[in-house]
């Protein structure tokens, strides 16, 4: 376990590292070869496919939860039965699919006001979403079973694979001054062969696994309700850049995705961190609840404070990069101090949440929580749209902030007061001891002439920052729970002569 835990978050953060580094250099790119407007286009629909992903949203989070216990204990039957079930529901459901990403080529350029050729969005669309349905189709099931195995670096090093050489690809055709018809081509033949390879990985590596054995369907039977959890997250996830795309124009657009470009590598940073320990928590809490309570409050002070020293330092540095980083494009002001602090309170409140979000998936309580993702769904929607009409880009971050507000307080106390049976100030405690420590740090650093003219200057002063205000969150982290250092601390002892006895022998 320990093993492909350091494995998950290790191949996950230099994945997202590689990724960053030239997910930075591409969208400069895509804005000064094709302007705002395809830039906005290209993250428009990119957050439309990720709502198709909801056809497996419900059985691929049941399924996942269902295989904890028989991959635990390494019965294999039971995992057949199983992504027995799962593959049928992937079948009846991978060709609908199909259908949406044609239905989105034909409808999309028909509503969406652009200055763009409706013929060239339609075969772009096509490009950009086919690979996603083949994948669904015929490997769905095998990358949950990968996940509950804790072997989700494999899905991590084939795509970053993938994806560094479609980046690299992309790089070389922008300088080339290829069309964009000719780089979203590349995309989709890098993708197949991405689909390709995990064809012959899972036909080499799990020949055991039997699709055709008797589907436990009880066992993802609450797939409904988890497909109702999973709409909620897509819609807080990706309902901006439509309400935008429908209301604002693809310029504004392009304005919500560049920030949320360098917002969301910290969050998918750690997402990779969650991924590398999620198959170890899920085991342990189906069987070993008092363990996973120690478990889940370590995990959670020192992900809480290293999510918000990562949003801390995007935070000082955003607006002197965004400002390098757009220098020329003119068609649309991306400097906005407001903008960022929203941006900022958006993820602060999302990555408030996320360890309860995590365990409300482990006990499977999504048929008792899908009211409740209901209500912040609607506020998300209702909010956004009232409000986008009167403040453009403020509005529909408002609007998600407003949703936000109301469902991380109510999973705070959920979790902790109906699965785990104890106070919530357990958590809001290390909340806001982590927000007041955001706000001194962020206002000592609204006090220091940066000089950030360059962007060496801002990459050598974000190292430095980090060092100090890690340190600071950590040790806060530390003070406000003491129990969970001192559970770190004998883990950490017991781990160093284990090894150290290993080398003796």
């Amino acid at each position: 376990m320990k093993k492909r835990s350091f494995y998950n978050i290790a191949f996950g953060i230099g994945s997202q590292l590689l990724s960053i580094a030239l997910g930075i250099i591409i969208p400069r790119l895509f804005l000064t070869s094709f302007g705002s407007e395809v830039n906005g286009f290209l993250n428009s629909i990119n957050q439309i496919f990720a709502y198709f992903a909801l056809l497996e949203a419900g059985v691929g989070a049941a399924s996942l939860q269902a295989l904890y216990g028989p991959v635990g204990k390494g019965d294999k039957e039971s995992t057949s039965e199983i992504l027995s079930a799962t593959n049928k529901y992937y079948n009846k459901t991978g060709i609908f699919y199909f259908l949406a990403v044609f239905g989105l080529a034909i409808v999309y350029p028909i509503v969406i006001k652009s200055e763009m050729n409706p013929l060239v969005m339609a075969v772009i669309i096509l490009m950009n979403g086919l690979p996603g349905a083949i994948s669904y189709l015929f490997q769905g099931k095998y990358l949950i079973l990968l996940q509950a195995e804790g072997k989700n670096y494999v899905n991590t090093i084939a795509l970053t694979v993938v994806n560094t050489t479609v980046n690299i690809t992309k790089i070389v055709m922008l300088l080339m001054g290829c069309n964009i018809i000719a780089i979203q081509a590349a995309y989709l033949v890098l993708n197949l062969l991405k689909v390709l390879y995990f064809w012959w990985y899972f036909r080499k590596n799990y020949r055991w696994v039997n699709l055709k054995a008797k589907p436990a369907f009880e066992a993802i039977g609450q797939k409904n309700a988890a497909f109702v959890n999973q709409i909620c997250d897509l819609i807080f996830r990706n309902t901006d850049t439509i309400i935008l795309s429908l209301f604002c124009d693809l310029k504004v657009v392009s304005v919500y995705a560049m920030y949320t470009l360098l917002f969301s590598m910290i969050r998918t940073a750690m997402d990779y961190v969650a991924q590398g320990f999620s198959f170890v928590m899920g085991q342990t809490f189906n069987n070993d609840r008092k363990k996973y309570i120690k478990l889940h409050d370590l995990y959670q002070s020192y992900r809480l404070a290293l999510i918000f020293a990562l949003y801390n330092i995007a935070f000082i540095f955003i607006l002197p990069f965004m400002k390098l980083y757009t220098a020329g494009v003119t068609d649309i002001n991306y400097i906005d101090y407001k903008v960022a602090v929203l941006f900022i309170v958006f993820y602060l409140l999302t990555g408030a949440r996320v360890c309860e979000a995590e365990l409300i998936n482990y006990a499977q309580h999504f048929k008792l929580t899908q009211t409740r993702c209901i209500i912040e769904a609607v506020i998300n929607i209702t909010v956004s749209i009232v409000c986008v009409n009167l403040w453009g880009i403020y509005g529909v971050l408002i609007g998600t902030i407003v949703a936000l507000l109301y469902r991380t307080n109510d999973m705070i106390i959920y979790a902790n007061r109906r699965i785990l049976g104890r106070s919530p100030w357990v958590t809001y405690k290390k909340v806001i001891s982590n927000a007041l420590v955001f706000v001194a740090i962020s206002y000592v650093s609204s006090l220091i002439n940066w000089n950030l003219d360059s962007y060496l200057a801002i990459i050598m002063w974000a190292i430095v920052s980090a060092v100090v205000i890690m340190a600071v969150y950590f040790a806060v982290a530390s003070i406000v729970d003491v129990a969970s250092f001192k559970y770190l601390v004998s883990y950490l002892k017991g781990f160093i002569n284990t090894k150290f006895k290993k080398k003796k022998a």
